[in-house]
């Protein structure tokens, strides 16, 4: 791979990064634009998905992110920020998120995960340890309300996953490692 290429991969994931970042300055603003997107987010999952509202309302605790993804025809890069709730405990604890893959593909999505905790122990692990390792394949072609995408919803180790595609053109199947982490200036 040419310098130019790792140039333009390092530019790209900057930029995606950027896209993904919080908004507001101060941190009460930051923690102010995630509750927004959350709200933003599950209310959009409510309508497309009207059971999944009480499935988070009786689960232990649910997860709420905002990412972005790009794929350059071997590598995949992305990064987000989003905040758990604990529905048993009323905690919230803010977090961020960043991934990176291999795998074919090419294109540039905006997505926004919901994850469904069922038990206390998945949820913990989560916050504390915040790994995630999979492999993915999609297909997007969207801005706004026109288009399409096939994201999809998993079930694994006790937590339901959603995937919300917002925006972008991507046409992808990658092995790729995701990590959690939280947030220490926003806690």
């Amino acid at each position: 791979m040419t310098a130019l290429r790792y140039v333009s991969i390092g530019l790209m994931a900057m930029m995606l990064l950027g896209c993904a970042a919080q908004q507001g300055q101060s941190v009460a603003e930051r923690r102010s634009a995630v509750m927004t997107m959350q709200q933003e987010v599950l209310q959009q999952l409510y309508a497309e998905k009207p059971s999944v509202k009480s499935q988070i309302r009786d689960a232990v605790g649910y997860a709420v992110f905002d990412s972005a993804n790009v794929n350059l025809i071997l590598a995949s890069f992305g990064g987000g920020y989003g905040v758990v709730k604990n529905n048993r405990s009323g905690a919230v604890t803010y977090m961020k998120m960043a991934e990176a893959g291999l795998g074919f593909g090419a294109g540039v999505k905006d997505f926004r995960l919901v994850m469904v905790f069922h038990e206390a122990a998945a949820l913990s692990r989560f916050i504390e340890h915040g790994w995630a390792f999979g492999a993915q394949a999609d297909a997007a072609a969207k801005a706004g309300d026109k288009g399409a995408a096939a994201g999809g919803e998993a079930t694994v180790d006790n937590i339901t996953v959603y995937q919300l595609t917002q925006s972008g053109i991507a046409l992808q199947a990658t092995i790729k490692g995701t990590k959690f982490w939280v947030d220490d200036e926003l806690n």
